[in-house]
């Protein structure tokens, strides 16, 4: 891990104001200048909150309110403003590298797992340091979740949500996915063994684009940290969520996590998709809903993590 500078330098760009329910939200654009680069995100703080969430994204190109590209579904913005309505403040932020965070002529191969760690770190110690919470939870979805437990660890964080976090670590959970292909795994498996070593590959022409030298560093990065290991470190409550509908990650890798701590609470909502709605089983129309923003986020899900973070 990178030592985490003392000091970083957060300023407060805008306030917008922006409705719902009826009900007009001060939302604060505020960006974290961290080793030369911008990370920006939006504050949301209702009057007279002493609790705040910091809320992480997951894996690739998903923005701070749980959108990509090509998908908008609005998850995390969703969480945040719900969190809002029962006076929990929240801060959600754009990673490096990612929508209004994005780098000009972006090196890939500089950009490590330890950075987003490392920025979320600073959030959390600007939280304390600048905004004066009393109370600071940290929320991880998905990929975030394991970038969450280990910043919060570092960093101090009161206490801990994984949502829809995975219990193992990349390289496992990256051969499972390719098992289904046989051939494929068969070639992949090494290549992943070699990464896990720390050892640079030449994979062959199919498997350029997942194992590309520009992304290997990333990947022997990530690979160093199990999620099972790093939730054990922690000693603060802890709470992991996850859904019975959920595709991506699964109850059994909510139940691992659980497992591994003798901190955490465990809620399995049924019929909660990895984007915190509820969706049938069916792929399709589970998969459909990561473009339909228009339905709402599960009420337990978000009845639960305020009743963790304000007993």
């Amino acid at each position: 891990m990178k030592k985490i500078p003392l000091v970083s330098f957060v300023v407060s760009f805008s306030v917008t104001c922006l409705v719902l329910s009826e009900s007009a939200i001060s939302e604060e654009n505020v960006v974290l200048s961290n080793q030369n680069l911008n990370i920006y995100g939006s504050l949301l703080a209702p009057e007279k909150s002493n609790k705040v969430a910091l809320i992480i994204s997951g894996s690739g190109p998903t923005d701070r309110n749980g959108n990509s590209p090509n998908l908008k579904n609005d998850s995390l913005k969703k969480l945040a403003f719900s969190l809002n309505e029962s006076g929990i403040a929240s801060l959600r932020y754009d990673k490096r590298g990612i929508a209004e965070s994005s780098i000009k002529n972006l090196d890939e191969s500089k950009l490590l797992f330890e950075d987003y760690v490392e920025d979320a770190s600073l959030w959390i110690k600007w939280l304390k340091q600048t905004k004066n919470y009393n109370e600071i939870t940290v929320i991880g979805h998905s990929e975030g979740s394991l970038i969450g437990m280990i910043a919060a660890e570092i960093s101090s964080a009161d206490k801990f949500v994984s949502l829809a976090g995975p219990g193992k670590s990349a390289d496992r959970l990256l051969k499972e996915q390719l098992s289904k292909q046989k051939l494929v795994s068969r070639i992949a498996n090494p290549l992943i063994d070699e990464l896990v070593a720390g050892k640079q590959v030449i994979p062959p022409p199919f498997l350029k684009a997942l194992f590309r030298p520009s992304v290997q560093p990333y990947l022997i990065s990530w690979f160093k940290y199990d999620p099972s290991i790093e939730i054990a470190k922690l000693q603060i409550p802890s709470l992991i969520i996850q859904g019975s509908h959920d595709i991506q990650v699964s109850v059994e890798d909510a139940r691992i996590l659980f497992n591994s701590t003798d901190k955490a609470d465990l809620k399995i909502i049924d019929g909660m998709n990895h984007i915190l709605i509820n969706t049938p089983l069916d792929r399709e129309a589970n998969l459909a809903s990561y473009n339909q923003p228009e339905k709402p986020i599960n009420t337990i899900l978000t009845n639960q993590i305020v009743r963790f973070i304000d007993p």
